[in-house]
């Protein structure tokens, strides 16, 4: 088994000299040795490396095609004591009287089987149509080689028995260059790695165009994408090569090698093959294609390598926040301006009526009261349709309430203040609900409100005397207007929503947006669209404390909830929601992401661990109010909308998710 699903792979370009098979096959094995200390499960060398690619008429000297069989020899024997991965070399090979350009593939001191190149590029610098024979003229299906006989074909795939997510297809060079390259049909018959043996020149622009093929082709076929091509050591006559190394999963570049170094050199990346199945389970058109050719498959057990301790690749802590400023910047404004897009018709739809929306001078209000004003603004119409209402309650601090008037004021809106304390003490009352013991009755607002704040600070909980105040507000706004909805998806994942309450809306453009992202989106705005009064509320709105205000404050008027003292920090929720919907990850695997995502600084193995348990079980606890969610645009990869991404049973268990870790 592969730890986590991690393939340790490696894309080699080693030194080389032309027509020298012996030089190559030690320069090979250098690299090897390189590649096996660093812990590689797959390594893959350039086309033709045991001989050299510019060897022109040679390929039919009789010399050359003995001395490139006797460099494989050298190395299978050498690889046995060395190196137990996957290796993949490039070289001639004589079958049914025709020259074939081949891969060879081995474990060890095992050939598991030879790959002929399928298109011969013969045009321009190229001239592969004089020295070999097309995949497609071989008559033979198997070969023997360095002693060995192994299969030989274009139909084959290599399969871990003992890692059953790594199987390997092959192709070389101009191969991945055509309309449908051959890896292609093997990532449809299963392939998860596929390898490119490549002797690509050099010439301005061809790089990036290089670049593009390795990375679109690794997103087309939804797998891991490992390629290598032939170093300086081959340049000659009118060609240079630069030794491009490339590895790329699922359209995303995961490494790449400096060109034209003059010494060999291995870039070595860890491709995640959950990440693969993943993605091939959940895009069912995949599957769907009905021009699947038949593979033979090669089976072989890949031998347990003793890996470095860190992994290969960067874990984001943040992955919904670009940490790229430019790419930041970027993603808020495409952000904001798809839900004003989305706002916008829907309110064309149903004929652009008045709107209210709760601002309470928190995060998500603000996002999507900002939201809102853009939107009419488009529409050309009159800010003062948009009824903004705060409505402070027993929890509600001097310094949100005067957040929430100071952004109404200076966006224009018809700002209005409505104490709903008054309408939750008469509510209580019809219930005869005791908060926190407290008899309501004979008590008006101020005397509950002081008996309140002078109950201890500790062990204050009391589910209805929040719930009435959600409820409260959201009757208020529903009585008013077409309603504008304000959770983000990190709320609704959690069910940290008061059902019909903060949970229900008539639209929400917040509706798939995580925690972590409002923040940048609201801090996004206030750099680049206020200034003065406006931006500095904006700034201050971003510094405070995240919390429901739904409990009394201490007698100074200060905040005693915090929301992420219940929930866990919102960058370690939004991390865990990252990782257990958009990949599917077990919750080990999350918590060896986290241990790789410098959260050691704030938090210990132990608190990530306890406040993943309390992800999973608020999240499994609340399905229940994420089927009946309100419309709103889906901006990312991750959604839990019932009529999109995320369909589940309200009442399934968390047993098997939160055993055994």
């Amino acid at each position: 088994m592969l730890p986590h699903n991690f393939l340790r792979v490696a894309a080699a370009s080693p030194e080389l000299r032309v027509a020298d098979c012996s030089f190559n096959a030690e320069r090979t094995l250098a690299l090897l040795r390189d590649a096996d200390a660093a812990g590689c499960d797959l390594v893959v060398f350039p086309e033709l490396g045991l001989s050299g690619y510019t060897c022109h008429d040679l390929f039919h000297q009789p010399v050359l095609l003995i001395a490139a069989e006797a460099a494989l020899d050298t190395l299978l024997v050498a690889a046995g004591h060395c190196f137990h991965g996957v290796t993949v070399v490039g070289l001639t090979v004589l079958v049914d009287g025709m020259v074939f350009n081949c891969a060879a593939v081995f474990t060890g001191s095992r050939l598991l089987g030879v790959v002929p190149k399928t298109y011969l590029p013969n045009y321009k610098e190229f001239y592969d149509g004089r020295y070999f024979h097309p995949a497609a003229h071989a008559r033979s299906n198997s070969i023997t080689l360095a002693g060995q006989t192994v299969p030989f074909g274009t139909d084959l795939l290599f399969r871990a028995e003992n890692a059953p997510e790594f199987v390997l297809g092959v192709e070389i060079c101009e191969d991945l260059w055509m309309p449908v390259p051959p890896s292609s049909f093997q990532a449809l018959a299963g392939a998860t790695v596929l390898a490119n043996l490549s002797a690509s020149n050099e010439t301005i622009g061809k790089a990036n165009y290089r670049r593009q093929l390795v990375v679109g082709q690794s997103g087309r076929c939804l797998a891991g994408y490992v390629y290598t091509s032939a170093g300086t050591g081959e340049s000659t006559t009118d060609l240079v090569f630069g030794g491009h190394c490339l590895i790329a999963e699922n359209g995303t570049l995961l490494a790449e090698s400096e060109r034209f170094q003059r010494r060999g050199h291995v870039t070595i990346h860890d491709l995640d093959l959950g990440h693969i199945q993943r993605d091939r389970l959940q895009l069912g058109s995949f599957h769907e294609a009905d021009w699947v050719k038949p593979f033979r498959t090669v089976p072989f057990t890949l031998a347990k390598s003793e890996r470095l301790p860190t992994l290969l690749r960067e874990v984001d802590a943040h992955p919904f926040v670009p940490s790229d400023p430019a790419t930041l910047r970027e993603r808020c404004e495409e952000i904001f301006a798809t839900q004003v897009a989305a706002l916008a018709k829907r309110l064309d739809h149903i004929g652009r009526p008045r709107v209210s929306i709760g601002v309470s001078g928190g995060l998500d209000s603000t996002l999507a009261l900002l939201v809102v004003c853009k939107t009419f603004a488009e529409l050309g119409e009159d800010p003062a349709k948009i009824q903004a209402i705060t409505m402070p309650g027993f929890g509600t601090t001097k310094r949100t309430k005067t957040n929430a008037q100071t952004l109404m004021a200076a966006l224009g809106v018809t700002a209005k203040d409505i104490d709903i304390r008054p309408l939750c003490l008469l509510e209580m009352q019809a219930l005869q609900h005791k908060p926190f013991g407290i008899d309501p009755t004979g008590h008006s607002v101020e005397s509950l409100t002081m008996a309140l704040q002078a109950l201890p600070h500790d062990n204050r909980h009391d589910l209805t005397f929040e719930n009435v105040q959600a409820r409260v507000r959201t009757n208020l706004l529903m009585n008013t207007a077409f309603v504008i909805g304000t959770g983000d998806v990190s709320e609704l994942a959690l069910g940290w929503c008061t059902y019909n309450a903060d949970h229900m809306s008539m639209y929400n453009p917040n509706i798939s947006i995580p925690k972590t992202l409002v923040k940048f989106l609201v801090t996004w705005a206030a750099e680049n669209e206020f200034t003065g009064e406006p931006q500095a509320t904006l700034r201050d709105i971003v510094a405070t404390e995240i919390s429901p205000e739904l409990l009394p404050t201490s007698a100074e008027g200060e905040a005693l909830q915090a929301t992420e003292s219940s929930t866990g920090p919102y960058e370690l929720v939004d991390f865990f929601l990252y990782h257990f919907l958009r990949w599917a990850e077990s919750p080990e695997k999350i918590l060896f992401l986290a241990g790789h995502a410098k959260f050691h600084v704030d938090y210990t193995p132990a608190e990530i661990r306890n406040w993943l348990r309390v992800f999973v079980t608020r999240f499994f606890a609340n399905q229940f109010k994420r089927s009946c969610l309100p419309d709103g645009p889906k901006v990312g990869s991750v959604s839990v909308s019932p009529r999109g991404d995320w369909r589940m049973a309200s009442d399934a268990s968390a047993k098997a998710w939160l055993a055994g870790w």
